[in-house]
């Protein structure tokens, strides 16, 4: 199929083609059509079918095709690949259903801030607030400049209320157990093609995540590191990246409001620094207050007529008279909020930075057991990047109802495509070049496992990582967590001695011991299944718990 030319023809004689509508009429016209509330501050309150409260990962395919077979790691179990025809007969039914809609809405829009890797994108859906939620994200579309990938830009299609027909693809989607045939959903790249398709999946990070795993394929051939990380910028100019999967505080600490927001969730690291590749932030919500995220709190909640707000509240509760109940969980834990960067009051709207001096590694342990903050080594930040452990938090996926132990690696295995030893290589490379420091900071549990200790305080969080950052870390003592290979300050000005070291917040210590062997068991199996036969360096494998 010529894509391009029955796009032209499509959009050509369509009588509902809305071409790049400004921000007022993209809310205005979500409003109209039912497709968001309004809520008591303006922003759009909408809500998703139960199926499409988070992520699909089973669902989401890359079209295998001889050009680029051999640069993604087929062993992942988030690259699932799809035959070209599959692919050709799902474009023609997202083609088919968009000349039966009644509008379409279409977003001529780019991912990254440095206009020499910045990678045009248009979308055309037939849901307004899923345009207003790519003018929310994505960044105004450059004209001319020097981009890698000018001309190479990408076409998604976003369907995000119409299902396939299961009968059509079966025996080459997904069988799904719970309805007991082939999958009606499906989110697909080609990334040979430059073509995206996103079908039946409202949840609107979906867009953004596809896009992103678009970007995470490409920037290594062009010798950028992509990271799955919130960055700040210091008064003094100094960069901090913040990375971890949903859950693990990278938004909210990213957020300080003591520093600039670069961005929250995805940045590239070249040669000359670090790119945002979004303009907005998509931010968990779930119990959000004021207090402890003020940034989060305001882009939400400040009061502005609805064409002038356009934060999208994606299934939190409303009340009748307009106001939300972030604490309620009942349709999920992954209520969702996105909008644009300007909504930070100090945010760097050109998402540009320099190197990082300061790198984090979040990780949410159900476990209890691993250090609220430890130093790590390159080989040791190597090996905790390749291994990106963390918990995963209800809500984040389709089916999780309470943390599970999980190995993602990158801290964003289901984004990144190629095979590991590029992106681990690279950060290796990148380390040795800039001279970062790294920190694992655990933002998950303490005194006992989850259903019996309690999660960190985020604000004892904030006081750790702002003593790494300005360098009050750097000459404190350090004990050894020989189990772990960790390397946990003995003190962290704002925090008590005795969180630092996990093993003292357990009323039975032998408990600990249990279950802190139990997890480096599991690293050691984890490391072994996933990377065994890999061009792993030896002295980043000897950093793995339990060998």
């Amino acid at each position: 199929m010529e894509l391009k030319r029955e796009l032209d023809a499509l959009l050509g004689v369509h009588p509902g083609v809305w071409i790049d509508p400004d921000r007022t009429a993209l809310i205005e016209e979500a409003i109209r059509w039912r497709e968001a509330l309004v809520s008591e501050s303006g922003a759009l309150a909408t809500w998703t079918p139960p199926d499409s409260t988070g992520r699909r990962p089973n669902d989401t395919y890359i079209v295998n095709r001889p050009e680029i077979h051999g640069t993604v790691d087929w062993r992942s179990p988030y690259c699932h690949p799809m035959d070209p025809e599959t692919f050709e007969a799902i474009l023609e039914d997202a083609l088919a259903a968009l000349r039966g809609k009644p509008r379409l809405y279409v977003t001529d829009r780019a991912l990254g801030a440095d206009p020499c890797y910045a990678l045009p994108v248009r979308t055309i859906t037939d849901r307004a607030l899923a345009a207003l939620f790519t003018d929310n994200m994505f960044r105004p579309l450059l004209q001319g400049g020097d981009s890698a990938f000018a001309d190479r830009p990408f076409i998604l299609l976003v369907l995000p209320y119409d299902r396939l027909d299961p009968w059509r693809y079966e025996g080459k989607l997904r069988f799904d157990p719970k309805a007991g045939r082939t999958a009606d959903v499906a989110v697909a790249m080609d990334f040979a093609r430059g073509v995206g398709v996103v079908y039946g999946s409202a949840y609107l990070g979906t867009v953004k995540k596809l896009m992103f795993t678009v970007m995470n394929w490409l920037l290594p051939e062009v010798g950028v590191l992509p990271l799955h990380c919130g960055a700040s910028q210091g008064p003094e100019g100094d960069v901090a990246l913040f990375l971890g999967l949903s859950g693990t505080g990278k938004t909210s600490l990213s957020s300080d409001p003591s520093r600039a927001l670069i961005g929250d969730d995805e940045h590239g690291w070249s040669p000359k620094g670090i790119f945002n590749f979004e303009a907005g932030c998509y931010a968990k919500l779930i119990d959000l207050s004021q207090e402890k995220e003020p940034d989060i709190y305001w882009a939400v909640m400040h009061p502005a007529p609805p064409e002038e707000h356009g934060a999208i509240v994606e299934n939190a509760m409303v009340y009748p008279d307009g106001r939300f109940d972030f604490s309620d969980r009942r349709l999920t834990e992954n209520s969702r909020a996105s909008y644009p960067l300007s909504f930070v009051k100090n945010a760097m709207a050109e998402g540009l930075a320099g190197h990082p001096r300061t790198i984090l590694f979040l990780t949410a342990d159900a476990n209890g057991v691993l250090p609220p903050i430890a130093r790590l080594t390159r080989e040791q930040a190597m090996f905790w990047f390749l291994m990106g452990y963390t918990s995963k938090v209800a809500g984040t996926e389709a089916g999780i109802v309470e943390p599970v132990s999980t190995f993602s690696r990158f801290f964003g295995a289901p984004f990144m495509p190629r095979l590991p030893e590029v992106y681990a290589g690279m950060l290796g490379e990148y380390l040795t070049r800039y001279g970062a420091r790294v920190f694992l900071v655990n933002t998950g549990w303490s005194g006992g496992p989850y259903g019996e200790g309690r999660r960190i305080d985020i604000r004892l969080t904030r006081a750790m990582v702002r003593a790494a950052i300005s360098g009050r870390l750097d000459s404190v003592e350090l004990r050894e967590d020989r189990r772990f290979h960790l390397l946990v300050p003995t003190h962290c000005p704002g925090v008590p001695d005795e969180v630092l070291w996990p093993r003292d917040t357990w009323r039975d210590t032998r408990a600990y011991e249990r279950r802190a062997d139990a997890l480096a068991r599991e690293f050691a199996r984890h490391f072994e299944a996933a990377f065994s036969g890999r061009d792993i360096d030896p002295g980043v494998a000897a950093q793995c718990p339990g060998r």
